[in-house]
C-alpha cells in the first residue's frame, strides 16, 4: 500500500471509503481484494478533485454559478453547466497532483510489454447508491493511449460532474451539491469479443432466483446505451442454465481501431447478427461471475462484464464494474418466483428507467 493522497491502485489492500474513490472505484477496489476478475488500474481519487478546485479557485466559481440556476429552465442550465465545464477544463492542474498521476501511469503500464490503452471513467460520490443510481451520468472515455491523453480526460471526468443531465438528475432527486466529488479509474482497456450486462434479478419483475444477461457483439457501451438490441437470456440462479432466450439483432459492434487509437463502430455481418454472443458455456460463467459479486456484497448486483478476445479460454471474462440494482432489491416485499414473459433487453430498459431516459 502507497502513502499516496491523490492516487489508490486496485490492487491495493485496506478499506475502500466511498468518500475518497467514489461508488465505482470503491466497488472496483473490493472486487480486486475479493479476487474477482478485475482489469487492473488505479483510482485518482476525491482528494485530487477536492484539492483542484480549491487550489485553482473554481470551487467558488462552481457555488456562484449553481445557485444562480433557475431549474425549471432548461437554457439557464445548460448555460451554467458549460462555464462550469469550461472552467474546469482551462485552470492548471497542481504539480503535486499531476507528479503523481504520472508516476502512477507509469507504474500501471510497467506491468506491459508494450503501452497498453486505458479506459478513463468517472467515480463520483453519489454514484450506484443503493437510493440513487447515478449510472450514465457523468462519462466514460475508451481506448485511450498516452499519459497526456489520459490526464486530459480525467479532468474531463471532472467536469462531467456538472453535464446539464447531472445537475439535473441532482435536482429532481434533491442530491446536495455541497461536499460532491469525484474519484476517476484509470484502468487496463478490455479487447471485448462480447460484453454486455447483468443482474442477479430480473428487472421485470424482481425475481430473485432468475439471472437477466444481456450481450453483444464487441464493447459493452452500446448494450448500457440502448443502441443494438442484444440478446437477452434469462438464467436459473440454481443451475446456471439457461431458460428462456432471445436473440437479439446485434447490428453494429463497438471495437478498437489500432491505427487510429480509438474505437470505431462497425457493422456487423448478417451472419452474427442471427446467432447468440455467448456459448452456453460462456453464459455459465457470466451468471456464476454475477453471483459471486451478489455474495460478496451481500445484496443484488448490476454487473458489466467482457470476453477479452486477446487472453486465453478460462481467463478471458473480466467483471468491469459492479454496483446495487436500485429498483426491486429496495422493495420491501420483493418477488421470489417467476411471472410469465419478459421484455426484449429488460435490463436496458431497467437502466433507462433508473437515470429517467
Amino acid at each position: 500500500m502507497t502513502d499516496s493522497l491523490f492516487i489508490r491502485f486496485f490492487d491495493e489492500a485496506g478499506p475502500a471509503p466511498i468518500e475518497r474513490l467514489g461508488g465505482k472505484c470503491a466497488s472496483l477496489v473490493n472486487l480486486t481484494g475479493a479476487g474477482m476478475p478485475v482489469p487492473p488500474g488505479f483510482a485518482v481519487t476525491t482528494d485530487a478533485y477536492t484539492s483542484f478546485v480549491e487550489t485553482t479557485g473554481v470551487a467558488d466559481v462552481i457555488h456562484e454559478l449553481l445557485a444562480s440556476i433557475r431549474p425549471d429552465d432548461v437554457a439557464s442550465v445548460d448555460e451554467v453547466s458549460a462555464r462550469i465545464r469550461e472552467e474546469i477544463q482551462q485552470r492548471p492542474v497542481p504539480e503535486a497532483i499531476r507528479a503523481e498521476f504520472t508516476a502512477a501511469y507509469d507504474r500501471l503500464q510497467s506491468r506491459f510489454e508494450a503501452e497498453a490503452p486505458v479506459a478513463v471513467r468517472s467515480s463520483a460520490t453519489a454514484e450506484d447508491l443503493p437510493d440513487a443510481s447515478f449510472a450514465g451520468q457523468q462519462d466514460t472515455y475508451l481506448w485511450l493511449v498516452g499519459r497526456d491523453e489520459v490526464a486530459e480526460h480525467v479532468r474531463r471526468c471532472w467536469a462531467s460532474l456538472y453535464t446539464s443531465r447531472a445537475v439535473v438528475y441532482r435536482l429532481r432527486n434533491d442530491i446536495p451539491n455541497e461536499g460532491l466529488s469525484m474519484a476517476v479509474a484509470v484502468q487496463k482497456m478490455v479487447d471485448a469479443r462480447t460484453a454486455g450486462v447483468a443482474m442477479t434479478l430480473d428487472p421485470s419483475n424482481g425475481d430473485r432466483s432468475t439471472i437477466v444477461i444481456d450481450a453483444a457483439w464487441g464493447l459493452g457501451e452500446l448494450v448500457v446505451s440502448g443502441e443494438v438490441t442484444p440478446d437477452n437470456l434469462h438464467v436459473d440462479k440454481v443451475m446456471l442454465t439457461v431458460t428462456d432466450e432471445h436473440v437479439g439483432d446485434k447490428h453494429i459492434e463497438l471495437i478498437p481501431d489500432v491505427t487510429a487509437r480509438g474505437i470505431v463502430h462497425r457493422e456487423v455481418e448478417q451472419e452474427r447478427r442471427g446467432i447468440r454472443s455467448l456459448t452456453d458455456a460462456e453464459v455459465s460463467l457470466v451468471a456464476g461471475m454475477a453471483k459471486r459479486a451478489e455474495r460478496h456484497f451481500g445484496c443484488p448486483q448490476d454487473i458489466e462484464w467482457a470476453i477479452d478476445r486477446s487472453l486465453p479460454e478460462g481467463e478471458n471474462l473480466l467483471l468491469l464494474q459492479s454496483r446495487p440494482e436500485t429498483v426491486w432489491s429496495t422493495k420491501p416485499d420483493a418477488p421470489t418466483s417467476k411471472t410469465s414473459g419478459f421484455g426484449i433487453s429488460s435490463i436496458t430498459q431497467a437502466l433507462m428507467a433508473q437515470i429517467g431516459r
